[in-house]
């Protein structure tokens, strides 16, 4: 079962926190993107290296979300290539609570109020699950060729900041 929990919230901050205007800054990537970007490169990596030359977006994440990535990490390579993974994306990325029963991928986007989760999985990317989800979740779930298809930081960056787009502003493989 998807769920996004509001546990520990009253009826008041769950509706007002029902992310009817999530961050557009804010994506999260899901534990198969993130061992697809490391391990197979391809569109995962295209995917989020967008988000890791633009330091004014951010990827979120839950540490059980993190840490499923780094098991599939360990499984198709080995466990000091996923320790060294872990490290790194622990710096980059932004980790947010996960309740227990949640689904890593939709507690990430609930609890880091990001706009959008990429994922391979094609049951959390179905228009049932969006529409089991709308009312809590307001979150786009799309594939990293589709993210890539329709995500554009140079007409992004007028919206949520300041001044003219500066383009990427950081190198992505550091």
């Amino acid at each position: 079962m998807f769920r996004a929990s509001t546990k520990g919230q009253s009826n008041a901050d769950s509706n007002s926190y029902a992310m009817s205007d999530p961050d557009p800054t804010r994506i999260v990537a899901d534990a198969d993107v993130l061992a697809a970007d490391l391990l197979v490169g391809g569109r995962s990596r295209e995917a989020l290296d967008v988000l890791r030359s633009h330091s004014w977006l951010t990827l979120v994440a839950t540490n059980r979300l993190l840490s499923e990535a780094q098991s599939i990490i360990a499984q198709c390579s080995d466990e000091d290539v996923a320790l060294a993974w872990r490290a790194k994306i622990d710096d980059l990325a932004c980790v947010v609570s996960q309740p227990p029963d949640d689904h890593p991928a939709l507690a990430a986007a609930y609890h880091g109020n990001a706009a959008q989760i990429l994922s391979f999985d094609d049951t959390l990317r179905s228009p049932k699950t969006g529409a089991t989800l709308k009312p809590r979740l307001t979150t786009s779930i799309r594939s990293p060729d589709a993210f890539l298809s329709i995500f554009d930081p140079e007409r992004l960056y007028p919206v949520v900041q300041n001044g003219t787009y500066p383009g990427p502003d950081r190198d992505p493989r550091v």
